[in-house]
């Protein structure tokens, strides 16, 4: 299941977040080894897009609540289909 996400982290001034960033970085990374992050991109100014390849819904909220336990913000998520299905399904119409 793939669930794009982007972050809007509470405004705060980014001096005062340096740690909690940096923790971002270290939590994500394994989950860019394991594939299930399939990408992630700092926002210009603040905030984040992370691509998450989760195996259920509940995996994909468990990450949010890890997520925001680091940096507190509200999240924007949608649901993904890959485009090979997708097309799949437009060709079989």
């Amino acid at each position: 299941m793939l669930f794009l996400v982007i972050s809007e982290p509470r405004p705060e001034p980014p001096s005062s977040v340096t740690g909690q960033r940096k923790r971002y970085w270290a939590w994500v990374a394994p989950l860019q080894v394991s594939g299930e992050v399939r990408s992630v991109h700092a926002k210009v100014g603040h905030g984040a897009v992370t691509l998450f390849d989760g195996q259920s819904n509940e995996q994909s909220h468990r990450r949010l609540n890890e997520w925001a336990d680091i940096i507190p913000a509200r999240f924007e998520v949608h649901a993904l289909n890959d485009p090979h299905p997708a097309q799949a399904v437009l060709n079989k119409s």
